[in-house]
């Protein structure tokens, strides 16, 4: 199998819009989830140019609220691999307007399978860690697939 296309990852901004939130003016859950989702899709494409699916998410880990009008930056980067799945980190900040410093609201690792044009499960590039933090992350990554078994 080749090489990855890129090890960068992606970041999103999003508007926390009224349409977006609760009655308490807060970002719903499933919205979050749906940014980070559509991150990890993304980052996973740049990294093997296929067409994904998720297969499972580890469990998210909500840290705070984000509320209407606020800013949200989603990071997402391929961090482990298997022939036909790759596993993503993402994390979501929040940035208010005033200050723009992130603050994480959320994390987790999603899992998604390459596919062809019928839905079928391809090979994918192998992703080997080298740093520290990439053979954490990797075995943070590992381990949460592991336990969705």
């Amino acid at each position: 199998m080749s090489e990855p296309h890129s090890l960068e990852p992606v970041v999103l901004l999003n508007e926390v819009f009224p349409g977006d939130t609760n009655s308490m003016d807060t970002l719903y859950g499933g919205r979050l989830m749906s940014i980070m989702d559509t991150a990890a899709g993304m980052v996973s494409s740049k990294f093997a140019h296929k067409e994904f699916v998720t297969v499972s998410v580890d469990a998210l880990k909500f840290r705070r609220p984000a509320y209407q009008g606020d800013i949200i930056r989603t990071t997402s980067k391929v961090v482990w691999t298997s022939p036909r799945t790759a596993g993503v980190h993402v994390i979501s900040c929040r940035l208010s307007r005033s200050e723009w410093e992130g603050e994480e609201i959320c994390s987790g690792f999603f899992f998604m399978v390459a596919v062809d044009s019928n839905k079928r499960p391809v090979a994918i590039p192998q992703f080997t860690p080298t740093t520290d933090e990439e053979k954490e992350l990797w075995n943070l990554a590992s381990k949460a697939r592991e336990a969705m078994r």
